[in-house]
């Protein structure tokens, strides 16, 4: 815990980007079968191909429950790179219920974020044992937890690891959250905890999106200054996230940039939308992981997404079993930044 009990931006903390240099990647594996109705077996076998994939640039650290611990084996190629942590989850969205990570410069230690977590406006109870995964993490890495009382998931949030933060007014002042909280409130809350300097709204989302909008489908930075926003066929929405970006670089003195990321043809599944979205990449060390969908926009998503990453290797790494369960490749994953 805060020994100090003072805030992240007032100790000169910074969430840096994901593009920034990672210790490792924090991964659950799946053990719900109600989440991928229908598609458990095949969802959790993407997985394992996520797992072993991310675990060729980086450290995975993996939470399994004890009692899957010999399937998890069973069902990796490989354990290089990966290491098991025997922690019994509600469900396998780290992103969303994992710690988020700070870092404080050369003089300071790294220190992890713990917000609350409802499972998305109370969505799909119980979630005890997901809020309890910070605490986790920060035990097994000895490093200091600052507790916040604001829901927040970390799909919700992408930041520039320059102060500026993207998200959502359909997820942040949704009253499922955080009810009576104010946009004023909740951005005094992601500047005194995420030390952001810009926060900018965009808003929309993608069909089957059960998070009320989270971000990590509908844009994201690709440097400090360059964001991708997803481009449904039919919908306004890259253009009225274009609009606000520009209208905000304009109010704020700061230059943001953007363009179009094509989207996936539109799928259901017995009458429920999925919700595929390449803006739901991972970045690891060296690479960009980038979900596919055995669709015909694959590759040129494939090759938009490497052109904003000049240097890194692109891993298209197939998603179409994993969306069953309403997400992909960034909200099944948390980086841990390397220490500075």
């Amino acid at each position: 815990m805060n020994p100090d009990n003072m805030l992240p931006r007032e100790l000169g903390y910074r969430w840096p980007a994901e593009w920034e240099p990672h210790r490792a990647t924090w991964l659950v594996w799946p053990h719900n079968p109600a989440t991928w109705p229908g598609r458990f077996a095949e969802a959790r076998c993407q997985f394992a191909q996520f797992v072993a994939t991310a675990a060729k640039y980086e450290t995975v650290e993996l939470l399994v429950r004890p009692q899957d611990r010999a399937e998890v084996i069973n069902a990796l190629p490989s354990l290089v790179n990966v290491s098991l942590h025997e922690f019994a989850t509600n469900d396998s969205w780290i992103r969303d219920h994992g710690p988020i990570f700070l870092q404080g410069g050369a003089d300071r230690p790294s220190v992890l974020l713990d917000f609350q977590y409802n499972a998305w406006g109370g969505k799909y109870p119980p979630f005890d044992r997901d809020n309890l995964v910070p605490a986790y993490v920060a035990d097994v890495r000895g490093r200091c937890r600052i507790v916040s009382s604001m829901i927040l998931e970390g799909g919700s949030i992408e930041g520039n690891g320059d102060g500026t933060v993207l998200t959502t007014e359909p997820c942040l002042l949704n009253p499922n959250r955080n009810p009576g909280m104010s946009r004023v409130e909740v951005e005094r809350n992601l500047r005194d905890y995420l030390a952001a300097q810009h926060i900018v709204w965009l808003t929309g989302e993608i069909l089957g999106d059960d998070t009320d909008s989270h971000i990590d489908q509908i844009g994201r930075f690709v440097n400090r200054s360059h964001v991708l926003l997803t481009d449904v066929a039919g919908s306004s929405m890259f253009r009225e996230n274009r609009s606000r970006l520009n209208e905000f670089s304009l109010r704020a003195g700061i230059q943001l940039t953007s363009e179009p990321l094509v989207a996936p043809t539109p799928r259901a599944d017995d009458g429920m939308w999925l919700p595929a979205s390449y803006a739901n990449f991972y970045l690891v060390n060296g690479a960009v992981l980038v979900p596919v969908f055995r669709d015909s926009q694959d590759d040129i998503a494939c090759r938009q997404i490497e052109a904003c990453f000049p240097g890194r290797r692109i891993e298209p790494v197939p998603a179409d079993d994993l969306i069953y369960g309403l997400g992909a490749l960034h909200c099944l994953s948390q980086q841990e930044p390397l220490a500075e």
